[in-house]
């Protein structure tokens, strides 16, 4: 099961952002009942640590966000939406490269249960390797039974009484109350005008799309000295020092973040401060009519049981502790849990409008941000402002991928002596992927980042 928020719109405007992300169950189960169980995952340099079991799943939204769309913009019927991905299910997809890499990663999550392993094994009874089919025929029934008798078979039909039981059984919180009580939220985007152009965001609870915005706001406020890459680069890692700690100062209050008086202190900071100083994917379509659709999606890294008969994985956000400042187990009931995505849409000035949005946990926010200024400062084409190597900023410490030249590296280096620098391009920057729309005397395109697999198809 997976959840996300699309940001889009018709084409003749009103675009909306439909909240779909996990929600908080409406109680806690007593912690002495919870499997809730830490695992460590290995990404080789280091390791993270997660939670999983049926005490780290959240409330599901996507099968509800997903007909709610359905309902409110789309044009076919959900059985013909559903049919691609039921056969995919069915016939089964091979294993690629970096899939293969990252079940190594989360490989303690993949074996934690018999079901799961049923899913996804391979054939010398380990993890399913490079190349290897994976069949989920319990999940092609699933998707083929929601598309001819609809969301209620997940509300209150076998799929949601599934979930109640498994939860029940096992240590979790969900109950078919949480499950039936699930609502998708309609919410207006957040809008920031940068560069000529309009960006429309994930705004509050969301952190990501408020971050976005105070670090645009930042930029159109005080420019680098020169245009000069390196001037660029540094001057944007101050930019995202400053909009780190007004995330702190500002307790993501969308009100005081954006407020100008509150931008103005931060923009003096950025001109004065001297120069030394999991599991989420996105998908981005446009059509020919100019309607434009950004969906981010995230299951967590899963809670490592497959929901029986339904053939998919619950999530674990409440084992996530990026998403529990506070500590695990201290949750308001029954309330959306704010997260980094940031699904967006680009418009105005006269050019095609581009969906756009990235997975990447912290690196969400600066992924979409350079990617942004891509687009309109440097006015890249979406492949060459995908594949651009980025940076991060983040706790002092900058984050340089690889792929910058020579004299750009030194000059951030001797800046920031608290850096790590990459060999290559690699996940740990995100996943941007971009969706442009066809203008006058240009062609659709579309840009699918290699750093995670992504792709881009024109229909």
């Amino acid at each position: 099961e997976e959840h996300g928020s699309p940001v889009g719109g018709p084409a003749n405007g009103g675009a909306v952002l439909l909240d779909f992300f996990a929600q908080t169950p409406g109680r806690r189960r007593p912690a002495e009942e919870l499997e809730f169980v830490p695992i460590q995952a290995d990404f080789g340099a280091t390791t993270q640590e997660f939670h999983v079991g049926l005490g780290a799943a959240a409330v599901p939204g996507t099968v509800p966000g997903l007909f709610h769309a359905a309902r409110r913009l789309g044009r076919l019927p959900m059985a013909r939406l559903l049919a691609p991905a039921a056969a995919a299910a069915r016939d089964g997809v091979a294993v690629n490269e970096l899939q293969a890499y990252l079940f190594q990663v989360v490989h303690p999550i993949f074996v934690y249960s018999d079901g799961i392993c049923a899913v996804h094994g391979g054939s010398d009874r380990g993890l399913a390797a490079e190349g290897e089919v994976v069949r989920n025929p319990a999940l092609a029934d699933a998707l083929e039974a929601l598309g001819r008798e609809g969301e209620a078979l997940y509300r209150t039909g076998e799929i949601g009484q599934a979930i109640a039981r498994l939860s029940a059984e096992l240590g979790g919180h969900l109950t078919l109350d949480d499950i039936k009580g699930y609502e998708v939220v309609e919410r207006p985007p957040l809008a920031v005008d940068y560069g000529g152009r309009r960006i429309l965001t994930n705004p509050a609870p969301s952190a990501g799309g408020l971050l976005i915005g105070f670090a645009l706001r930042l930029l159109a406020r005080h420019r680098p000295p020169d245009e000069s890459a390196a001037a660029r680069l540094d001057h944007l890692a101050r930019v995202m020092a400053a909009t780190n700690k007004a995330r702190v100062e500002s307790a993501m209050a969308a009100d005081r973040l954006l407020d100008p008086e509150f931008l103005k202190t931060y923009a003096a900071e950025v001109a004065v401060r001297p120069a030394s100083a999991r599991g989420t994917t996105h998908i981005s379509v446009v059509d020919g009519a100019g309607n434009a659709v950004a969906l981010t999606t995230s299951n967590g890294e899963g809670c490592g049981h497959v929901v029986p008969g339904a053939g998919f994985v619950l999530n674990n956000m409440l084992g996530e502790e990026d998403l529990h400042p506070a500590g695990f187990h201290r949750w308001p009931a029954d309330t959306r849990i704010a997260s980094m995505m940031a699904p967006s849409v680009l418009a105005g000035g006269g050019r095609p409008t581009a969906a756009l949005g990235s997975g990447g946990s912290n690196r969400i926010r600066t992924a979409i941000l350079q990617v942004l200024l891509n687009l309109i400062d440097l006015r890249m084409a979406p492949e060459a402002a995908v594949r651009a190597p980025r940076i991060h900023h983040e706790r002092g410490h900058l984050e340089i991928e690889g792929g910058h030249p020579a004299p750009v590296v030194a000059a951030l280096t001797a800046a920031y002596p608290e850096h790590r620098l990459w060999p290559d391009r690699n996940l740990f920057f995100g996943g941007a992927h971009v969706a442009s729309g066809a203008g006058p005397g240009t062609a659709a395109q579309g840009a699918g980042d290699p750093r995670r697999g992504g792709v881009a198809l024109t229909v």
